[in-house]
């Protein structure tokens, strides 16, 4: 018997045959669909993408450079600078910057293209790649003042430590070596080691000048060799300001009647900077690769606020709005003198 064709039996054959197709391309697209997510998973999970030239950021040390530290530490108010006229001038609120507007390390953010370094304590930040703020205001080398309301230099090296380690795991060994050591590392410390140091309170025999000086220096020392150890290498160093000028330190002083006093941290300051030239040479000869900028800063300040008509005030000015503008130059200067370790060919190598 011939068979003979049936209408409904093809138009069943060829619904069959579009049912497969579809079938298939669904199982191609879902094959390729699970290629690119287990890519994706694989290439992205624990991993951040940093741009090629990218450099960070790290700030340690006292109020000159803290962006809001101790808001989030329990000190007294007047630790903190979360209260008016602080921020009000840039800002327009007060920011946890010792500071009407913005801070040395704002500037030097600015030119290298960077956001505001973010304090390393700001609660839910943990975005760390463009660099933190280790900076606390009161903080010292040695550790002696302000104990139990600032976050003194050893502890921000501790911070900064944990962070290498975030860095580590987040980025791989080699992610985090090369941001690291591309960074450039900004360090303010010693205003507050020589005001009222121990050379003034101890009760048992005064070390000499230089004695004091070196064991500022040498806890200094010690955390650019700590930083140096997790991979840093550029370094900037403001020199110790001449804060006994500073309203508030005069005021202390004028009411003790002691002239004395101003004329030794003077020279503990200067002796100080020139402690910190001899050992930043030295650690330039002995760890390959550390480079350095140092800004002498006691001069640099000393002068403008003693004769301030030189610098574009008259002597009928009342002086803290000398020593307004003068910070102002101060903060200018400063990231001036960090353009010399933040050459883009310097920081790429690695």
């Amino acid at each position: 018997m011939q068979e003979t064709n049936c209408p409904i039996n093809d138009k069943l054959k060829q619904r069959e045959r579009q049912v497969n197709q579809i079938n298939m391309a669904s199982l191609r697209w879902n094959f390729w669909f699970l290629v690119l997510y287990a890519f994706l998973l694989t290439h992205s999970h624990g991993r951040r993408c940093l741009p090629e030239k990218h450099v960070a950021l790290f700030v340690f040390g006292d109020s000159l450079f803290d962006a809001g530290n101790n808001n989030y530490i329990n000190v007294t108010a007047e630790s903190k600078a979360n209260f008016e006229p602080y921020g009000m001038t840039t800002f327009k609120y007060p920011n946890g910057r010792f500071s009407d507007g913005r801070i040395a390390p704002d500037y030097i953010a600015e030119y290298a293209k960077l956001p505001y370094i973010a304090p390393y304590l700001h609660p839910g930040y943990h975005l760390f790649v463009n660099g933190a703020n280790f900076a606390s205001a009161g903080a010292s080398a040695l550790g002696e003042t302000h104990q139990g309301s600032a976050i003194h230099l050893k502890t921000q090296l501790g911070y900064f430590k944990n962070l290498a380690r975030l860095f580590r795991r987040k980025l791989g060994a080699a992610g985090a070596r090369k941001l690291l050591k591309r960074a450039v590392y900004l360090i303010s410390i010693g205003a507050n080691d020589y005001p009222g140091s121990s050379m003034s309170n101890s009760s048992g025999p005064s070390p000499s000048s230089q004695e004091y000086v070196d064991m500022v220096i040498g806890n200094l020392t010690f955390v650019l060799r700590g930083i140096y150890e997790q991979g840093g290498r550029k370094f900037a160093l403001p020199s110790v300001p001449p804060t006994l000028l500073l309203p508030i330190s005069r005021a202390r002083t004028v009411a003790n009647k002691d002239d004395k006093i101003r004329e030794k941290i003077a020279e503990l300051i200067k002796l100080h900077d020139k402690t910190l030239s001899r050992v930043l040479q030295e650690l330039e000869r002995q760890l390959r690769g550390f480079r350095y900028s140092k800004a002498t800063l006691f001069t640099f300040l000393s002068e403008r606020i003693n004769s301030p008509s030189k610098y574009g005030r008259g002597d009928s000015m009342l002086r803290n709005r000398s020593l307004q503008r003068t910070l102002e130059l101060w903060r200018k200067e400063t990231s001036e003198r960090v353009r010399s370790v933040w050459e883009p060919q310097g920081v790429c190598v690695l």
